[in-house]
């Protein structure tokens, strides 16, 4: 049973991460940079291991990892922070999840990372939370059952219940808006090109009602393609922002003027605020997720439609991310480099998985999950 080690372990994800593994009789080793805070922690969950280990310090968490180890990293924003783990793991050969929803950093982990965490036997499992497990499987499921007549395929990533406020703090929606005024990617015509989140805008029919979200770069579009070769686009949509959806995209437009960032970025606060923390229980149990996978054919005839439904975002990637590392930890992963969720645990694993914390196609959202 390879070690567990948690990093950022004080923050808000760390914490539901945490709670998590230890429901689960896990021991995992606690990191974090606030010695005080992280020993606290350790003692009110039945004393586990802890250590400190700072980012600007990249020698005080390599020492804690090596080629049995799974590296958990929930230490953001990632494109500021996020290497010292990725890093860490890679030297070591260690398997590596984190929680990061930055499509720069994902992207940058499956281009510049995939080499030398392949020559080390290193397996890198990015963006292994609500961002962006649900789509992923939704759609692996949809494209397996379409077969080699799938050509295309879009994924919605919806909230049920309740709304933003309920579902994910003002900090994550703050982030979000911020990414759509950053380059992002998409996979079109049979390749991975660059262009700016919110570019495209869809809605989604569900049981009559048409729900709404904008495209975004996710691991979907790195890693399906791979699993299925005949795809020749992916498309991810986030209907976070509902009717502002068109908003959002406006500002999308806005980021790629010269000399007009700073300004939009002003425009982006009016709609959604910052947040010192993530909702809590109650909160949370007021809303649920939806994710949709449609997979086309050539000629844009819908072959297989798949829907997902489970808990709010922060209670699914907590409980998977500790998931995740539980089968790693026990199994290894299937595959060494970058690896999407399905490369990763394999697409049976996978489901299984995300059914034990609660998504799946039943019509019954799972407020509490049953593993």
């Amino acid at each position: 049973m390879r070690r567990i080690v948690l990093f950022g372990a004080t923050g808000y994800t760390g914490r539901l991460v945490a709670d998590a593994l230890v429901k689960h009789d896990a021991k995992p080793l606690l990191a974090a940079r606030n010695e005080a805070a992280v020993a606290k922690m350790a003692g009110e969950l039945g004393g586990l291991e802890h250590a400190v280990a700072d980012v600007e310090k990249p020698g005080t968490l390599r020492e804690l990892v090596d080629g049995e180890t799974v590296l958990v990293s929930t230490v953001g924003p990632f494109l500021r922070w996020g290497s010292t783990a990725v890093e860490a793991a890679i030297d070591a050969g260690a398997s590596y999840l984190d929680s990061t929803g930055e499509p720069p950093f994902i992207r940058e982990v499956f281009e510049r990372r995939e080499g030398a965490a392949t020559a080390t036997g290193a397996g890198l499992v990015t963006a292994f939370g609500y961002d962006f497990v649900p789509g992923n499987l939704a759609a692996a499921l949809a494209l397996e059952r379409a077969g080699a007549k799938a050509a295309a395929v879009r994924v919605g990533y919806f909230i049920t219940g309740g709304g933003v406020k309920d579902a994910m703090s003002g900090g994550t929606a703050a982030s979000v808006a911020g990414v759509m005024m950053a380059p992002s990617f998409a996979f079109r015509d049979g390749r991975l090109v660059t262009e700016r989140s919110a570019k495209r805008v869809r809605t989604f029919d569900v049981r009559g009602k048409g729900l709404t979200g904008i495209s975004i770069g996710c691991s979907e579009h790195l890693s399906l393609p791979r699993l299925y070769p005949s795809l020749r686009e992916v498309d991810v949509y986030l209907g976070w922002f509902g009717p502002a959806s068109r908003v959002m995209q406006g500002m999308s437009m806005l980021g790629e003027v010269p000399g007009v960032r700073g300004g939009s970025d002003k425009l982006v606060g009016r709609f959604v605020k910052g947040s010192t923390g993530g909702p809590g229980p109650e909160s949370r149990a007021k809303s649920g997720s939806l994710a949709i996978a449609e997979a086309l054919d050539a000629g844009g005839n819908q072959l297989e439609r798949v829907e997902l439904r489970g808990p709010n975002g922060y209670t699914f990637t907590g409980d998977i991310l500790a998931w995740g590392a539980l089968h790693a930890a026990e199994h290894g992963l299937e595959g060494t480099g970058a690896l999407g969720p399905a490369e990763a645990f394999g697409l049976r694993g996978l489901e299984s998985g995300c059914a034990e914390v609660g998504l799946s196609e039943s019509d019954v959202l799972a407020q509490t999950p049953g593993w």
